[in-house]
């Protein structure tokens, strides 16, 4: 199918679509703007500097060039909503009750979750707005859902500003896909003056698939499939460098932290047949979905490497040094919060209990050692078939992956085996042992059920 031909059969996707205040410790002219840049299903080899053999990303190999390709990050959850989760509360998703991503009010009680995030749990941006600081989202929103009539907006989570879709359905309008990052850099423009932070969740490389003529037209020597999924890839590359120009136009790149990560995995990465495609709405779907993890195992759904190692570059022109590579620092997406809130200059609200650590030694370059260990649930639906693995621990070099109701289980060494490939558990049952304690321990401290302030009217079983 010709360029032409594919943004023809598709045209129609573009068009539908209370903690204390902490204290602030910080003058202004010291806190750095944050833009944190969350792309979906985004996998770890999309990108060029990660040896992608199809996709070209040039606006991210510069951005790494430029500072830190970090090579050890992990989300905090294989499927979007509770990923998300963890960015925006610095606590694992299954404090909350997020167990998988939001939909209808029939699965979200199947799957025991509330229906939407609770507005009221700590909150980055919240917290952020407290310290001074302009707040903004743009982009893919999916703490709720368009199932949803009466779920709260994103202003309830402490955002000045927003242009989202998968907002709940009493929004007036779900912003198309392809205004995300216009739409932040013009609030980049109209906040120079002053400290701001922007979530924007991109909505490349997730389905629907709405590839823009001048970038299918880059990958014409490509098959149907790899074309497809290029020119997304190249148009979120395009968007991180507007980004990036719009900075360094009004002078703010050196007072500006810029990260690019992605809510897991890739979608899929084996044989299928275009009668097989699906979509999550008008545009093209999954057949099109041959994003690459690199040599990782699983991929999206999947608590091994290839679902939850996400690429996590980080550029800060003066502060971040450039064209480093770190395997070494063992980073999840939970440490966001404490570390954007210490760059604020702000302390933590009191009795919040933070998962996550401040790696602001790791940003700039310094040596870092974990102390917090780093714990994984993927919980099926009530009358789901099992998930394996549905739990993991990282703690140090080892990770353990468990599904005690199949009696399975797996022991990596993540220093000498990054990409997941041989399971040690059976020499070291010693270490499978400890860290079976660890997660039963954790999993006690977790609730039994979602908070009932979080159901819908529209919610018929509770």
């Amino acid at each position: 199918m010709n360029s032409k031909k594919l943004i023809a059969a598709m045209a129609i996707g573009l068009t539908a679509q209370g903690q204390a205040a902490p204290e602030v410790r910080a003058s202004a002219d010291e806190r750095p703007n944050i833009i944190f840049i969350f792309a979906d299903d985004w996998g770890y080899g999309d990108l060029g500097i990660h040896g992608s053999t199809f996709c070209k990303t040039p606006r991210l190999d510069r951005m790494a060039s430029e500072g830190i390709d970090f090579q050890n990050f992990t989300v905090d959850h294989p499927v979007c909503s509770p990923s998300r989760t963890a960015v925006m509360t610095g606590q694992f998703p299954a404090r909350h009750s997020v167990h998988q991503h939001f939909a209808s009010t029939e699965h979200h009680v199947r799957a025991g979750m509330p229906d939407w995030l609770d507005p009221t749990a700590p909150m980055l941006p919240r917290m952020l707005k407290q310290a001074g600081y302009a707040t903004a989202h743009f982009g893919k929103w999916h703490l709720c859902n368009d199932h949803i009539p009466d779920g709260p907006m994103p202003t309830e989570y402490g955002y000045d500003e927003f242009g989202a879709f998968n907002l709940p359905s009493q929004a007036e309008e779900q912003m198309p896909t392809v205004e995300s990052c216009p739409r932040a850099a013009d609030f980049i423009r109209r906040h120079k003056d002053e400290p701001f932070f922007i979530n924007l969740w991109i909505h490349e490389a997730h389905t629907p698939h709405y590839p823009q003529e001048e970038y299918l037209e880059q990958f014409e020597n490509l098959d149907e499939q790899k074309q497809v999924y290029a020119a997304v890839i190249a148009e979120g590359d395009a968007g991180v460098g507007l980004i990036l120009d719009t900075l360094k136009e009004l002078d703010l790149d050196r007072k500006t932290l810029v990260i690019f990560s992605s809510d897991n995995g890739p979608e899929w990465t084996g044989t299928k047949k275009q009668t097989d495609d699906t979509s999550t709405g008008p545009g093209l779907g999954s057949y099109y979905s041959v994003g690459e993890k690199g040599n990782l195992k699983g991929q999206k759904r999947s608590l091994y490497a290839g679902g939850v190692r996400v690429p996590f570059i980080v550029r800060w022109p003066g502060v971040v040094p450039e064209g480093k590579t770190d395997r070494a620092s063992v980073l999840s997406a939970v440490d966001l919060l404490p570390t954007f809130l210490d760059l604020a200059g702000a302390e933590l609200p009191e009795g919040y209990q933070p998962d996550g650590e401040n790696i602001v030694t790791a940003l700039k370059g310094n040596e870092f050692e974990r102390t917090k260990p780093i714990f994984w649930e993927w919980k099926p639906a009530r009358n789901h078939p099992e998930v394996w693995p549905n739990l993991g621990i990282r703690k140090g070099q080892w990770k353990l992956l468990r599904n005690d109701k199949l009696g399975k289980f797996e022991l990596y060494n993540i220093d000498e085996d990054w990409a997941e490939t041989t399971n040690v558990a059976a020499e070291h049952p010693e270490v499978v042992e400890q860290l079976t304690k660890q997660l039963n321990a954790w999993k006690k401290t977790l609730p039994t059920e979602p908070p009932a302030s979080c159901f819908s009217s529209t919610r018929t079983s509770k």
